[in-house]
């Protein structure tokens, strides 16, 4: 039976080396489009070269970006990706099988993050369940700047296989990328009205590592699960420290 056509969506910025693998772990693709943000590297040329629909689109913050590529795809059914991710194989022919007869709004893949060398298999690693496959008439991306939610209207199903994600370029990268994650979910709380809370702010990075490190296995993944979780853990920290700051600069002074 024929399956229904899909779109390979992704955007990026300054992605050139990251584009080919990307793409070709996703052959079969009825179309594939990028919508780059002013990337200085090669990034269009490579893309271009690849078969590729370029859009340019100045960035919106990650759910609109997101969003506005979904809705400029020529078809309905979205494979949104982004450039530092592949399907496996098995993966990819779970994605074929899934759209001959969808079943669902939504497809959730099990991503397995590439940290310090290494490939996670635990804690927060592992299985990292991502909406990545839908149905554009049945949902969108959520218009947060970060941490952004596909929004559905229908069911989601899982699919077996591994999306792999090469989630550091380096650890100073990594770290530099948090941070600016950590400005940008500190400037969302306090826009929604969310307010400084010493207590979350200590025991959210606690519950975090008991929750990952300890109950989904974490220490298992060796130092690199132990270093992903302890940053994952300081994000949380940090998120309200710099909530606090943005309280204190719009607001005036506040307790603690």
């Amino acid at each position: 039976m024929k399956r229904q056509p899909f779109s390979l969506v992704i955007i990026t910025r300054n992605a050139a080396p990251l584009l080919p693998d990307c793409i070709a772990s996703v052959a079969g693709a009825d179309e594939v489009l990028i919508v780059d943000s002013g990337s200085r590297d090669d990034t269009v040329v490579v893309a271009q070269r690849l078969g590729a629909r370029v859009i340019h689109q100045d960035w919106l913050g990650y759910g609109p970006q997101k969003r506005f590529a979904a809705l400029q795809a020529k078809h309905d059914w979205i494979l949104s990706l982004d450039a530092d991710e592949r399907l496996t194989p098995e993966l990819r022919a779970s994605i074929e099988d899934a759209l001959i007869e969808p079943n669902a709004a939504a497809y959730l893949l099990p991503r397995r993050n590439r940290f310090m060398g290494r490939w996670l298999r635990h804690g927060e690693g592992y299985p990292d369940w991502c909406a990545r496959l839908f149905d554009r008439r049945a949902g969108n991306w959520s218009e947060d700047a970060v941490h952004e939610k596909l929004e559905t209207s229908g069911p989601l199903v899982r699919l077996s296989g591994d999306l792999l994600h090469e989630s550091e370029q380096g650890l100073a990268d990594y770290l530099a990328k948090q941070n600016r994650y950590t400005d940008l979910q500190a400037e969302r709380m306090f826009a929604t009205g969310k307010r400084f809370s010493a207590v979350k702010m200590l025991t959210s990075p606690l519950a975090r590592f008991v929750k990952f490190y300890f109950l989904r296995l974490g220490f298992l993944d060796g130092v690199p699960g132990l270093v992903h979780i302890a940053i994952g853990c300081l994000t949380s920290f940090l998120k309200y420290a710099k909530l606090r700051d943005i309280q204190t600069r719009g607001d005036g002074d506040v307790s603690l």
